[in-house]
């Protein structure tokens, strides 16, 4: 009885170690289950990529003559409507997709987005009227809508540079789209299949995701919520512990953190909606901060040139259709550079420092920009022109540096599992009321007061930099469950990356580069005993007596608590901690 309580208590608890202590040390590329689920997770991955490409497909076409003289080149009110028709069918799906994602899973969401999709693209590609044209693309955005609100399971020392890699996939769908325009163009002229080709070819990646999904594992956070530990375990054993048995330490405190968190968030809120998402102060300063961020990743002036490069080029003396799809695809290799840099720095400087140096770049530079067009504009100066080009990829260059990597894993990192999917739901619905509201005013603004519109980027960039400097936290180093702390509780500085004794979290020993000896045996049928009692009740948010009586004591020690049974039993150990 006594070791059945042990065993209890240790997965009911966050125990006083870290991720750092348990997680494979070596390239993940060496080891075999995080080779394979990476492998995999190319496949959710490509969601981005066919949000990119559908994204940039429009930008590409209307550089297109075959595409302008099809629909009688639209201007204006029109063009705007068909440049934000696929936020409009996003905004639409938006507000449903977490639900299902709780209700049926990831793989299952990602399905149910691909299917739209498809029958999206399949609807734009065939259309022959305007009506149609813009149907088609609220339908793909609301396939998107599912498809990209299905998170993937990556290991805790990879989630940061995944996340960061799923936004930066943006601008390999645009890629495509730009270059596939451009071959489009010189193949087929003004002929109509000039536009008809690059926009089936979307198809390519709906198909690979609806026939390829259900190989990929499903999410352990979804597993563990819905009472299938064993399975959840079974997961993160294969994929984050090499295939090694259920009993693993790493495994064991994987779990023992899911549970803990689904534990304290059930008691927070007992039926999860977007009201819980604004229930605590913890979680409305999440949203504020998430809501934020959503609208600066369109609002400051990178919808200009994403949206309306051929009026922006227009705008500054470049007017052949070759030269702007050179431009354009160009542009494009460039932002996907950029955000793979930011990838790459992310884990290395910071949220906070990338935040900073994107929108201090962003600032200068969108001046110079404003700059040089209007010099042009009075002017006609050829040196302005040669100037502008320049400094447009400058400007994406900081952008994408930050706010392209970052704007998906910042939000996935502050939020707690309970409101993950409803949060990520709140952050893209912002995005993409956001941009289309941006992509709808762009063409009259530009048509109304020309280069003076980009005086109000300006000031609203100001603002944004103001705002990351109050108000961004740095999460590097922690976990998913770890973060939640910062707004739940513990208060820390705004650029801490790591913890100290005083700070709430338990004490932490230091053990090189050995994982920590655990003074209890994990039987290795830990789970499958206990799934259908304790463990489930648990989960469920019935919790046992046992559980019950230590809440206190938990409660008292600390946020992840210090169970005693856990501690290291070396002297050296002992007197490290003191």
């Amino acid at each position: 009885m006594y070791r059945s309580t042990k065993f209890h208590l240790y997965f009911t608890q966050v125990p006083e170690y870290t991720i750092a202590d348990f997680i494979h040390r070596d390239s993940w590329w060496k080891n075999r289950g995080l080779l394979i689920l990476n492998i995999y997770l190319i496949l959710p991955l490509l969601s981005s990529v066919l949000n990119g490409l559908d994204s940039s497909m429009l930008n590409g076409l209307q550089i297109l003559p075959g595409w302008q003289g099809y629909f009688h080149n639209p201007q204006g009110k029109i063009l705007g409507l068909i440049n934000c028709a696929q936020g409009i069918g996003a905004l639409s799906g938006i507000p449903f997709s977490p639900y299902v994602s709780d209700l049926l899973g990831r793989r299952a969401t990602l399905f149910i987005g691909a299917t739209l999709s498809l029958a999206g693209v399949v609807t734009q590609a065939l259309s022959t009227t305007v009506q149609v044209f813009i149907g088609a693309r609220v339908l793909i955005g609301l396939g998107i809508a599912f498809s990209i609100n299905s998170a993937p399971c990556s290991s805790a020392n990879l989630r940061g540079k995944l996340t960061c890699l799923f936004n930066s996939m943006w601008y390999f769908g645009s890629i495509i789209s730009a270059w596939i325009c451009l071959v489009a163009y010189d193949r087929a002229g003004t002929s109509e299949w000039s536009w008809r080709i690059p926009v089936l070819l979307q198809a390519t990646v709906p198909i690979l995701q609806m026939m390829l999904i259900w190989f990929i594992p499903e999410s352990p956070r979804f597993l563990a919520a819905k009472g299938l530990e064993s399975r959840a375990a079974r997961v993160l054993s294969r994929y984050h512990a090499s295939g090694t048995k259920e009993c693993d330490h790493l495994v064991a405190f994987e779990m023992a953190q899911i549970r803990h968190a689904l534990n304290l968030e059930r008691e927070i809120a007992t039926s999860p909606s977007y009201l819980t998402c604004f229930a605590t102060p913890g979680n409305r300063r999440r949203m504020f901060i998430i809501i934020s961020i959503a609208i600066f990743s369109q609002w400051s002036g990178n919808g200009l040139v994403s949206s309306y490069i051929n009026i922006v080029l227009d705008g500054i003396g470049i007017t052949t259709t070759q030269t702007k799809s050179v431009i354009n695809g160009g542009l494009q290799v460039f932002n996907i550079a950029s955000a793979l840099l930011g990838t790459m720095f992310v884990d290395k400087l910071g949220r906070r420092k990338l935040f900073l140096i994107s929108n201090i770049g962003m600032l200068i530079v969108f001046s110079m920009w404003t700059i040089t067009t209007a010099l042009f504009d009075e002017t006609k100066s050829a040196v302005a022109v040669k100037a502008t080009v320049p400094l447009i990829f400058m400007f994406f260059f900081f952008y994408d540096f930050a706010y392209t990597p970052m704007i998906v894993s910042y939000t996935l990192e502050i939020l707690p599992y309970n409101i993950r999917a409803r949060g990520l739901a709140i952050m893209n619905f912002s995005a993409y009321l956001s941009n289309t509201f941006n992509v709808f005013v762009n063409p009259w603004a530009l048509d109304a007061i020309g280069w003076k519109y980009y005086l109000v980027y300006c000031g609203w960039l100001v603002l944004e930099l103001a705002f990351v400097m109050m108000f961004i936290v740095e999460t590097k180093g922690r976990t998913l469950e770890e973060t939640a702390a910062l707004f739940d509780g513990v208060k820390l500085p705004r650029n801490t990356t790591k913890r100290s004794d005083s700070i709430t979290f338990g004490r932490i020993p230091q053990y090189g580069l050995r994982p920590p000896r655990l003074e209890i045996d994990i039987p290795g049928d830990y789970f499958e005993l206990h799934e259908s009692s304790s463990i489930r009740s648990s989960v469920l948010g019935s919790h046992s007596h046992v559980e019950l009586q230590e809440r206190s004591k938990v409660q008292q020690s600390g946020v992840f608590g210090s169970p005693s049974y856990l501690e290291p039993q070396s002297e050296e150990s002992t007197t490290r901690m003191k």
